[in-house]
């Protein structure tokens, strides 16, 4: 092989494993967001865990305590002191797992409509009928011997999540993450095996190659700390930072989870590699004995005849 021709196979190589490592972050976040963010049963799954959370909590409590005061209001004369016992009742209500049922259900609801007006060409506001999950809370406020739980009116209230001019380019945008959430992480994979096939060091490429996933999932966790900071400081004012937080951590967490991962399989096959090779480098360096050689017969002497000693 010329030395011209390893300079171009270690240039391709070199590139071929940049790319790689540059797709990766973006890939992972594809896959994240088709696999995780669009798929329902895995978001309620995720969301699941902030029924617990006191932030969450409170601001629920808050939201739909205000609700129910402000529709009682409406329908009868509802004394000033009766506004604070609603919301307490209302905050102990969160902490049951009657509770927990709701937030699901809600979380359920909201999810499947906004999915089904994202993969069906329609126009109008994305909404969701709020009146199964007020009914099931009058239900299990009811159980719990709340006063004027059995009040609360039912009504078939549909609540806007997604304004028609969000929804087309939320629309275009989950067709592109539907797309790149599947060849994104193929192409890395098949980039970083073209650097390694095409590279005239193997183990070193593969050892570039462990540094830069390594330095991928540094990347996506870094990222994910610089977004969350930036959600809090754009929050609209009245929005609760610690519920904000709990949620964007309770999304991110498996990102999260995979960005650590990363960094360290990457830098255990780039130790393990560095170490072998250190070792093949190390065998090739010591001499090697040889064995002793024994000494030839003289031609000129038979054995077979009787030494001038013996004579």
């Amino acid at each position: 092989m010329t030395p011209r021709t390893r300079r171009l196979r270690d240039v391709l190589s070199a590139a071929l494993t940049a790319a790689a490592c540059l797709l990766l972050p973006f890939g992972v976040l594809a896959a994240w967001a088709v696999h995780g963010i669009a798929d329902t049963g895995r978001y309620v799954t995720t969301m699941a865990p902030l029924a617990s959370d006191p932030a969450v909590r409170g601001l629920v409590a808050d939201t739909v305590g205000a609700g129910i005061v402000h529709r009682l209001a409406d329908d009868r004369d509802l004394p000033p002191s009766a506004a604070p016992f609603v919301h307490s009742a209302v905050r102990s209500f969160t902490t049951t797992e009657a509770f927990r049922a709701v937030w699901d259900a809600g979380n359920r609801a909201s999810h499947e409509a906004v999915l089904k007006a994202l993969r069906e060409p329609r126009d109008g506001p994305v909404t969701v009928d709020l009146a199964p999950i007020t009914e099931r809370v009058r239900h299990e406020l009811a159980d719990e011997n709340v006063p004027l739980a059995g009040s609360i009116p039912v009504r078939h209230t549909r609540v806007a999540v997604l304004e028609p001019e969000e929804l087309r380019g939320l629309r275009d945008g989950l067709r592109t993450l539907e797309v790149a959430g599947v060849w994104l992480p193929v192409s890395a994979g098949v980039l970083a095996v073209a650097g390694i096939a095409v590279a005239v060091r193997r183990r070193r490429a593969v050892t570039a190659t462990a540094l830069g996933t390594a330095v991928g999932g540094a990347v996506l966790g870094v990222a994910l700390l610089v977004g969350r900071a930036a959600l809090l400081a754009d929050l609209p004012p009245g929005v609760s930072r610690p519920a904000a937080a709990a949620v964007y951590d309770a999304l991110t967490a498996p990102l999260r989870h995979v960005a650590w991962a990363l960094v360290a399989l990457g830098l255990l096959v780039a130790a393990t590699t560095w170490l072998t090779r250190r070792r093949a480098t190390a065998r090739q360096a010591s001499p090697r004995t040889a064995p002793a050689a024994l000494p030839s017969p003289d031609p000129a002497v038979d054995p077979t005849e009787p030494s001038q000693a013996q004579a």
